[in-house]
């Protein structure tokens, strides 16, 4: 069954590439013979992001990957997913929720938690939380204030041309430098801002996130060798092979991997190896995902490269009322859900509720 959901947000998040006020999610919901499986699909209501977007996912994983699926004969399983999918150019968001999905019927199947599937190591992952662009300086510094006394562990401001030095001067006056703080630019500048970003190397940030556009690797490396501030990559990494190039060619030294760009979750953990085999630090990150994506992702961000936290944040920071039971913040970090599959219980009378559309495709297997 596909479900749309409209899920409104705690308070509008603003970035260089617009305002989103609520989220429009797509659900996959797969009944396998033995169990029931859930996958979110984190395309945003426009192809500002990526080009992607939940019409789009929509309408293609009903008319051209679902499909292909269904011409599999006998039990499908989460790692026939990208090979049967993978005559469909990208729409990697819209795949992901389908792998996602059967992988959690499997593993509820089977008995075995996300986590341990994928080798995860930890039973409760470190919170950051990310901070979208605000009306003034003095509302930046209220609402960080408000996540440091929740007690997240990084602390992630979006930037853009205009909103960058001065309000990251401000946040370091107030709360100083023993503040984990990272930046987020989402392809906002160019490599002739690069003059400009070297300012921000005073601020001793953790990060600075994807500055460039995401086609430009090569700006990237150029950038990387006239800042002190580590790259991180986010937009630019669609797979693990392209995550190896970026590296390689030293456009990045950190990643931030989200599952749902790269494809899935397994493709996910191919990437985790190859960074881990090299020593590039990880880290998860978020799409204001209901507690179905949420869960998924505190189980990659488990694994043993993980090493920064993660924007995972806690249900409460986007929504009033979450479609599983909550994730909760403790002590700057989340529990890792320990039963079967994605180890959540997704709440049929509250998806119920805010669900928009719904259409149940047959799917018999033999």
């Amino acid at each position: 069954m596909l479900r749309r959901l409209a899920m409104p947000l705690v308070s509008p998040f603003r970035t260089s590439l617009g305002v989103e006020a609520a989220r429009d999610v797509l659900l996959v919901q797969m009944e396998g013979p033995d169990a029931v499986g859930w996958g979110e699909c984190v395309a945003m209501s426009e192809p500002l992001y990526s080009p992607e977007y939940v019409e789009g996912a929509h309408a293609v994983i009903r008319s051209h990957l679902l499909p292909r699926l269904q011409r599999r004969r006998g039990q499908l399983l989460a790692d026939e997913v990208a090979p049967l999918l993978s005559a469909v150019k990208g729409h990697q968001m819209a795949k992901t929720a389908l792998e996602a999905a059967v992988l959690d019927a499997d593993l509820r199947a089977a008995g075995v938690s996300m986590a341990s599937h994928l080798g995860g190591v930890r039973d409760r992952v470190g919170a950051g939380v990310s901070v979208g662009i605000t009306a003034t300086i003095d509302d930046l510094l209220e609402t960080v204030a408000g996540h440091v006394e929740a007690g997240y562990l990084r602390i992630k401001l979006k930037v853009e041309p205009g909103w960058d030095v001065e309000p990251l001067r401000a946040v370091r006056e107030h709360f100083g430098y023993g503040l984990a703080l990272q930046v987020d630019a989402n392809a906002a500048y160019t490599l002739g801002d690069a003059g400009h970003l070297s300012k921000l190397d005073e601020f001793e940030l953790v990060l600075l996130e994807q500055p460039l556009r995401d086609d430009d690797i090569s700006g990237h490396a150029v950038l990387a060798r006239k800042l002190r501030t580590p790259i991180c990559l986010d937009e630019s990494i669609t797979s693990a092979a392209v995550a190896l190039d970026a590296i390689d060619r030293g456009a990045c030294a950190i990643i931030n991997v989200k599952a749902g760009r790269v494809g899935g979750y397994l493709e996910a953990k191919k990437l985790h190896d190859c960074c881990f085999e090299r020593g590039v630090p990880l880290w998860c990150g978020g799409m204001l995902e209901t507690g179905i994506g949420r869960a998924a992702n505190v189980a990659l961000a488990s694994l043993p490269g993980f090493t920064l936290p993660g924007d995972i944040s806690a249900s409460d920071r986007y929504f009033r009322r979450d479609i599983t039971e909550p994730f909760v913040l403790r002590a700057g970090h989340l529990v890792v859900p320990q039963g079967p599959g994605l180890g959540v219980t997704p709440d049929l009378e509250v998806i119920d509720e805010v669900t928009t559309f719904k259409e149940e495709i047959i799917w018999q297997v033999t």
